[in-house]
């Protein structure tokens, strides 16, 4: 309707007009209007949801066959590798072996006598050090016959030390992480005397019949050294760099205190560039040699080289 109209009718006269409009549409156009809709309505596809229950039946279908096939691949790995023969004169199967090798080979690359492991302020020491491993410690050891016996000198003899002898070479004391291979670790404050000092004054043969050189030619020397307990409780091997690092020390204190029986009294090695399986305690033998030498830990399936 014109406005112009809506004017003169008045707006009583309007809304009756309008009324009798949707009067006259009825149920009719309604209906009318109602199919228009539902056919364009109907010219659109329905989205269908899936079913969950179904998806969560798959999925965990699915997953149920993923790991099975993963714990077959890791069983069947394991089986493999477990079943290989081991080398020669040796406990652990060649795989194994030849990772622990890498490991070794990397660890060699890295180290170096002039990297120093770091040392510790006092105030750092544990003022309880723990006891661990008891291998080689005779409950009924008499400290007073005790000797430490070098074999493998370039005089082609050997020599046994007192206590009282080691003493008179210069004293070391530094404090140093122990790290055990099983995980843990302290800080232990050492008093001894380096290993290298003791070498310089009974120096090892060489390969090639040369005299010792440890400062200009130490690649001459025999390659390894031999350490063991009284009656052989516990061995250990080492390669001659480490032996010779400047931190590698005959320690004869704890905590400025002689060393406990616990501790390996006498007389103990402090390797702070190995595991503390290396860290033999009341050693009564050292011996030189360029034969790579058999340890207590290697030959029950560890690390030979066993560095940090």
């Amino acid at each position: 309707m014109s406005d112009d109209r809506e004017r003169e009718l008045g707006s009583e006269g309007a809304e009756e007009l309008r009324s009798e409009g949707a009067e006259e549409l009825g149920s009719e156009g309604a209906e009318e209007l109602g199919s228009e809709g539902a056919e364009e309505d109907a010219g659109v596809a329905p989205i269908e949801l899936p079913d969950p229950r179904i998806e969560m039946s798959r999925m965990t279908r699915r997953s149920a066959v993923t790991g099975v096939v993963a714990i077959g691949a890791a069983y069947g790995g394991w089986t493999w590798l477990t079943s290989r023969e081991p080398l020669a004169d040796d406990r652990l199967q060649w795989p194994f072996r030849k990772t622990l090798e890498s490991n070794e080979r990397l660890a060699k690359a890295y180290f170096s006598r002039q990297r120093r492991v770091k040392e510790w302020p006092l105030s750092k020491r544990d003022p309880n050090p723990r006891v661990n491993g008891r291998l080689g410690l005779a409950a009924d050891a008499d400290h007073s016959s005790w000797r430490l016996r070098i074999e493998g000198l370039a005089s082609g003899g050997a020599e046994e030390l007192t206590l009282g002898d080691l003493r008179k070479l210069p004293k070391v004391e530094m404090v140093t992480e122990l790290r055990c291979i099983e995980g843990w670790s302290e800080f232990v404050h050492w008093g001894g005397v380096r290993l290298v000092d003791l070498v310089k004054m009974l120096p090892p043969a060489t390969r090639d019949g040369s005299a010792p050189d440890l400062d200009d030619n130490p690649q001459s020397l025999v390659r390894y050294v031999a350490m063991e307990t009284p009656g052989r409780g516990y061995w250990v091997g080492l390669d001659m760099p480490s032996a010779l690092h400047p931190q590698t020390v005959l320690a004869y204190e704890i905590n400025e205190a002689p060393l406990s029986w616990g501790h390996g009294a006498p007389l103990r090695l402090v390797i702070p560039v190995k595991y503390g399986i290396k860290n033999i305690k009341r050693i009564r033998l050292i011996r030189y040699t360029d034969i790579r030498p058999a340890d207590y830990w290697a030959e029950r399936k560890y690390d030979w080289y066993a560095g940090l």
